[in-house]
Formats: structure tokens, sequence, C-alpha cells
């Protein structure tokens, strides 16, 4: 089978990465992804069948989505044509249909891999359309990010959504022996190294290749410690996209461990996103809306110290102010939770909305001129901190309302549960004051 060296026009003797050395001759080698291609997958039910269906691949870099579509065409007998979003407009995609067109006039299908789809803009994605319909190719894309979010609902569709994973440690460790395999040697690292640099790998096949064939290069003398496995090879970059899936997939872990009343969970996503490079003033302003949507009136002063991390960070900055931020994390964290004034702001808007222009009740409106004292603006209003507990318990909602609605339910824990007290006694005296 062709390799991607081959396919660029490099001699077979041409130097050649461990990792491009090592890529699978068959679906067999595939290590990591038994989901998709065991007997029970969905890939090795299409095999199975003779029928291989449009799909797209979504998963991490370095898990075998290039190689997994090279050796699909290879099972189900298609010939192979690839092209990628990053490097290719209109005219190349018309190019590669007039390509599977003729073959198929001639009776050989085409398996059509279009790497990192998700960067085609609509139009473009509404160009495969017709052509996987009318089965001229097998689609294929594969991408990084989330399809749901960055490919259009007609696409989707038509093709079924494969998830790769990231390989495990025992799937890293597979390559590592191929690799050792091939080589002929043992990677010079002892058993602690050896576990750091899968560890550095984060899931990713072709950058544990990558590292492992700088340390064959390096050819060590003794076998290399975490800390020698250091000197000799650069450690990445957590995989992370601020404007992508990882983003939002990490701060909904910090939300939710936060609402979850988890701190050793909440400050993990913390780290993690931090190490990221992610902007710890968009942490701190999302401290600021858990504060108020998950906490509330249960600890009036989460808010205060959200803000407070917020103005720390803004003084001391990093590293410093991260430390204020984990401090908030924690705070907020171990609070008490209450949503009932989410709650009851969103029961108030509805509300609102349907009620329309109602207006409030005359008593309770001001009367600065004659007519409008004439009109009983202002009649019979009570000055409640001249009442007994200095609630007057009259109407204030509109007289158009004959159901006086309950929006907000103080919960029972934290401060609320002395509001709640208090509102209870309120809401009496006014329903006695109407009467019943």
């Amino acid at each position: 089978m062709s390799n991607l060296f081959q396919s660029a026009g490099l001699e077979a003797s041409a130097p050649r990465p461990l990792a491009d050395r090592l890529r699978p001759q068959s679906l067999d080698d595939v290590v990591g992804q038994d989901h998709l291609i065991g007997p029970d997958g969905p890939l090795g039910r299409m095999l199975a069948r003779g029928h291989l269906a449009s799909i797209i691949l979504w998963g991490p870099p370095g898990v075998g989505k290039t190689t997994l579509a090279r050796l699909l065409s290879d099972a189900a007998g298609l010939e192979f044509d690839a092209i990628s979003a990053v490097f290719s407009g209109v005219a190349d995609l018309k190019k590669a249909f007039d390509r599977a067109r003729a073959r198929r006039a001639s009776g050989q299908g085409t398996l059509l891999f279009v790497d990192e789809i998700h960067r085609f803009n609509r139009a473009q994605q509404d160009g495969f359309l017709p052509v996987v319909e009318e089965g001229v190719v097998t689609l294929v894309g594969a991408t990084t990010e989330n399809p749901s979010f960055e490919l259009n609902a007609a696409l989707l569709s038509r093709c079924q959504v494969l998830v790769l994973k990231r390989l495990d440690a025992d799937a890293l460790e597979r390559l590592l022996a191929r690799a050792e395999a091939l080589e002929g040697r043992p990677l010079a690292l002892n058993a602690q190294a050896r576990d750091v640099m899968m560890a550095l790998a984060d899931g990713d096949g072709r950058y544990l290749l990558n590292l492992a064939e700088q340390v064959f290069a390096a050819a060590p003398e003794a076998p290399l410690d975490p800390a020698g496995l250091g000197q000799l090879v650069q450690r990445r970059a957590p995989a992370y996209d601020k404007a992508g899936d990882s983003h939002y997939n990490l701060i909904s872990a910090l939300h939710k461990s936060i609402r979850g009343s988890d701190p050793d969970a909440a400050l993990y996503w913390l780290a993690r996103m931090l190490e990221a490079g992610e902007d710890p003033l968009f942490l701190a302003r999302r401290l600021v809306r858990m504060a108020n949507e998950d906490i509330g009136l249960a600890d009036p002063g989460a808010v205060h110290a959200a803000l407070a991390a917020k103005d720390v960070y803004d003084f001391l900055g990093s590293p410093e102010g991260e430390l204020a931020l984990a401090q908030a994390v924690v705070h907020l964290a171990c609070a008490p939770k209450s949503y009932a004034v989410y709650k009851a702001w969103k029961a108030a808007v509805r509300s609102a909305k349907a009620t329309g222009s109602l207006s409030p009740p005359k008593h309770i409106l001001n009367a600065p001129t004659k007519l409008m004292k004439a009109e009983g603006y202002g009649q019979g209003y009570e000055y409640d901190h001249d009442a007994a507990g200095g609630v007057s318990g009259q109407d204030y909602f509109p007289d158009e309302m004959p159901d006086r609605p309950v929006f907000y339910e103080p919960k029972d824990g934290g401060r609320e549960e002395q509001l709640k007290e208090r509102i209870e006694t309120w809401r009496a005296l006014r329903k006695e004051r109407r009467g019943g």
C-alpha cells in the first residue's frame, strides 16, 4: 500500500519518520479504536456487509484518522483520493468529483478523504451533498472539532459521525513495543521515564513515536530517568483551543464541579485551563456568573469573593493572582447552593412578557399633581416603616392580576433558610389582608 511519502512523490529510500514507518498496513494493526473497527463496531459491521457508508471521523490529533481512511479504502475496494480543506478550494473539489465520476463510469468506486473538513465553509460543505447522495463518492471526513457545531446539518444527515478515542496507556505501550521491534533495540528509558513519556504524549500516538524517535537518535549510554528525558525532549503544551471544543468542555467541567460542591475537581479543572493558556479574566467572569446563578442568596458573600479574585488578579498578575482565583473556586465550591433567585428571575420575566403593560396599583403611585390625587393616586398607601414589624402587608401587584404569583422560593440551607421564614410571614400577612 502506498504511504504518504510515496504519495508526495518521495522515493521509497528517502528518510522517513518513525511514525510513518510504523503506519498500520491493515485494520488489524490499528490500536485503540476497537470500538469502531471490531466485529461489533460500526465500521466492522459496514465492512462485513460489504458496504461502506459516508462517515465523519471525529477525534483528537494523532489517533489514526488519516490512516484509518486509507485502510478503509483498501478493505472496501475503493480508490483512495485525498484533499485537505486547509489547502483546497472549490476548484479542487470539482476536480476530485470529476475524477470520481470518471472512475464510476469504469466501475470503480472512490473513497474521498477530506482532512480538516470543518475548515470548509457552509457553501463548500453543501457542494458535497449531491455527490454523496448520488453515490459518486464515499465521503470520509476527518475533524478535530465538534461536528455538531462545525458541519452543517444537511451534510451531517448524510454521514455517520464516528468518534475516535484518545489512545489509552495500553495502546501507547503497544506502539512503543512496535517501535522497539522495528529499531531492534529497547528505548533507553527506565520504567518511570517510560511512563512520563506516555503521559507527555497525552493520547497522541504520532507525538509519542516522535518522542521515541528522539530517544533512539540520542542513543544514551544508560537508561534515562524522568529528569534526563525532560532535558532531551520538549514538554508538550496541552491540547486546547480557546475558541473550540476543549474550551467549552473544560469550562463546563469547572462550572459543574463547583455546582456539585467538589472543590478538588474544581481546582483540577481550573489548573487545566490556566495551564493551557486560558484568559484568567474569562475564568473570573465565569466565577462571578456561578456565584449569582448557583449560589445566590444562600451565600451572598460568594459574588464578592469572585469579584475580589478578579481585582486581586488585576493587581498582582500571574502567577500570584492565580491563587486568588483558586481561593474563589474553593469558596464557591464549598458554599451552600441555591438557584432560587435564578428560577425566580426567569419566572418573573415570563410573567412580565405574558401580562404586557399592566399599571401598578394606584395606592403605590406618587401623586405630585392635584389631578393625580383626584384620580386616586397614592390613596390608601401605608408607610411600611411605620407598620408593626416594618411590613404593612399591602398588595404591590397590578390590580388586573387576580392570582399573585410566587417567584422566589428560598431553599432550606445557608442564609436563605432565615429568609424563608421571614418571607413566609410576609406572604401570610398579605394573604390575610386580601381576605384569604
